[in-house]
């Protein structure tokens, strides 16, 4: 299987930008697993989305993505225990 591109949307990049080192290792090490395989088994398809939407889990947060034409695209990235992950 050919590896995936990754395109992050302007809420994740900003997110990102706010995490201390441990969290960052963690959150950016899945986005580029998700490169080589965008259907992980912990990955969970969102259900009453226009489009087909998955989320992974990673320690306290949480990644929001698309996977289109090759383009995994992170449509956002937030805290675990909070409901504004699935907002944007």
């Amino acid at each position: 299987m050919a590896d995936f591109l990754l395109d992050l949307s302007n809420a994740s990049r900003s997110y990102l930008d706010t995490l201390d080192k441990k969290p960052f290792r963690q959150v950016t090490s899945k986005m580029l697993d998700l490169m080589k395989n965008p259907y992980p088994n912990d990955s969970i398809l969102l259900k009453g989305q226009n489009r087909k939407l998955h989320r992974v889990d990673i320690g306290e947060h949480r990644i929001v993505y698309s996977v289109s034409n090759n383009v995994v695209m992170i449509e956002n990235i937030d805290k675990r225990n909070d409901g504004a992950v699935y907002r944007f």
